[in-house]
This record gives structure tokens, C-alpha cells and sequence, in this order.
């Protein structure tokens, strides 16, 4: 099945970024806005506590769910913003290695960005994310 989203990178730009400017996807293309995953398991208990690595791969895993449930898959995300509490950049750094990791050749438009707190009990990693799908 082709894919909707069309990632755009800028030779006007650093190529310093570790993803594309921009992406587009066609007219005819459902969006998908997902909520804020986070790093919950099943029960709604923070994993990962003090983990910014951890608290990232298990925002990733309810990430790829939802984007499951709602008939996409990661490489039909168009944006994302990654989120972490913190003011260090190295943990920022830490967090985006695993985002960067978990969509590979698929390096979509991305914010991160250092917040002073997010919403849940010990939670340290939210990531928010737009997909485009064209449905069959």
C-alpha cells in the first residue's frame, strides 16, 4: 500500500537536523492527531521511574498501539514533539536517540523540547504525533 506522508528535506537548511524540515501529505489523506503517548503500562502505572531512555521506549510502544488502533503504523506519522521534563540537555539528547531509533529512515519533522513537568506521577517522557493515512 503506498504510503500518504512525504517527507521534505531543505538543502537550504543544516543538515545537521536529524530529521526532515518538513512532510506533506496528499488531499485525499486521513489525519490521525494522537494524544500525548506516555509512559504507562496497562494499568496506568509510570514505568521506567527516572529512566528518560526507559520512560521513551515505552512512549514509543503505547505510540506504535495507538497509531495500530486507529489503522496506521509508525511510518505514517508525519510530525512529531517530543516532550521531556527536564532542564539538561543531555537528557533531551537521551530521549531523542530512542525516538530517532524507533522510526529509523522515517526521520519525520520533529520538536524536542525541555518542559518543567508533565502530567502523571514520576512521568519524565511524553510524545505527541500527527499521522496521514490514505485508507484502501
Amino acid at each position: 500500500m503506498p504510503r500518504a506522508v512525504r517527507l521534505i528535506r531543505s538543502a537550504s537548511l543544516s543538515d545537521v537536523a536529524e530529521y526532515a524540515y518538513a512532510a506533506t501529505a496528499p488531499a485525499e489523506a486521513r489525519l490521525i492527531f494522537l494524544a500525548g503517548a506516555c509512559p504507562l503500562d496497562a494499568d496506568g502505572a509510570t514505568v521506567a521511574v527516572g529512566d528518560v531512555p526507559g520512560q521513551a521506549a515505552a512512549c514509543v510502544a503505547n505510540l506504535r498501539t495507538a497509531l495500530k488502533d486507529a489503522g496506521a503504523g509508525i511510518e505514517d506519522v508525519i510530525s512529531t514533539r517530543v516532550l521531556v521534563a527536564t532542564a539538561h540537555q543531555k537528557d533531551l539528547v537521551a530521549a531523542w536517540q530512542v525516538v530517532r531509533d524507533a522510526f529509523g529512515d522515517h526521520d519525520v519533522p520533529s520538536t524536542l523540547m525541555g518542559v518543567t513537568v508533565l502530567g502523571y506521577a514520576d512521568q519524565l517522557v511524553e510524545i505527541e504525533a500527527v499521522a496521514a493515512v490514505v485508507d484502501a
